[in-house]
């Protein structure tokens, strides 16, 4: 599986906006130029070492969703085709293509959209303590991974790198943003998972829960960031899907189980990951592609 890993990028001609957990974003002109990188962060820390082929697949199945979705709610993608790219990143193409999307501006609404069609992660603990998540009131005698009646909107805060998101209510959230917006984002987010895991099944992967971020570009509210990938949503095999218990999944919990194994205490500096770890988290994100688009990169 050779693949040139890149963990960051330097591009001297265009203007770093910002450097997020996963993704490098430059200000080009009207445009941002989002590269997904191979970085991968567990627990809120980011590792020192890349997976093989990640930024290409979270490249490769949001541009899927983006236009799989596009009915629903318009999105930030102008092009993922480093041709079509202004002149000055053309410099770059080597590293940009397959792993870049040029997109519009938009003024980000700061709340994490997340729909949870099934009962896991943080959602699962909340529930332990205080049978409800995000304020959501749910029927005693839920179990671990066990499908919701109908996927519920949980909105989150969102934290700087090394912080954690928040859990809110729907009451704060309105606070945050406004009522429209809030209720706007509710009802587009729950249209969207539906539409995509029910899509997902039909290709043998359930769809847990999933993140999504939105934005206002000249007024209008779209989508950004990244969709519907292994980094913001828990994809599991459906074949193997048995409630009660933790799932097998297509992200990264490959390495957050490692991590808990050798009892990582969630702070940087980061352990280094032993290679059968990373490669093997490799192939569930190729994996996961293939099933969902029928493309192969490896």
């Amino acid at each position: 599986m050779d693949q040139e890993i890149i963990l960051s990028t330097n591009f001297p001609n265009l203007k770093l906006f910002k450097r997020g957990k996963v993704r490098d974003v430059y200000s080009v002109g009207d445009f941002y130029l989002i590269v997904s990188t191979d970085r991968l962060s567990a627990f809120d820390v980011i590792m020192a070492q890349g997976i093989p082929f990640k930024g290409k697949v979270l490249t490769k199945i949001s541009e899927f969703w983006f236009d799989f979705i596009k009915h629903i709610i318009p999105n930030h993608l102008i092009s993922t085709n480093v041709d079509e790219f202004p002149a000055q990143c053309r410099q770059y193409e080597t590293i940009l293509r397959g792993r870049s999307m040029l997109v519009k501006k938009a003024e980000v609404v700061p709340i994490e959209c997340i729909v949870r069609g099934y009962i896991c992660g943080s959602g699962w603990n909340d529930y332990m303590q205080t049978k409800s998540i995000s304020g959501i009131k749910l029927h005693e005698g839920l179990v671990n991974s066990e499908k919701l009646d109908e996927p519920i909107f949980t909105p989150s805060t969102k934290a700087e790198i090394g912080l954690h998101d928040e859990n809110i209510s729907f009451d704060q959230a309105e606070k945050i943003v406004g009522n429209e917006t809030i209720t706007k984002l509710k009802n587009i987010s729950l249209e969207v998972y539906k539409s995509a895991s029910e899509f997902a099944l039909s290709k043998g992967i359930i769809i847990a829960d999933t993140k999504m971020e939105f934005g206002f570009h000249n007024g209008e509210l779209i989508l950004v960031d990244e969709v519907l990938t292994p980094d913001s949503s828990r994809f599991w095999p459906a074949d193997h899907y048995q409630k009660g218990r933790n799932q097998e999944s297509y992200d990264k919990q490959i390495i957050r189980d490692y991590l808990l194994s050798i009892n990582f205490n969630k702070q940087p500096p980061p352990p280094i990951l032993p290679d059968d770890v990373i490669q093997k988290t490799s192939r569930k994100y190729l994996e996961v592609l293939e099933k969902l688009t029928g493309e192969k990169l490896a």
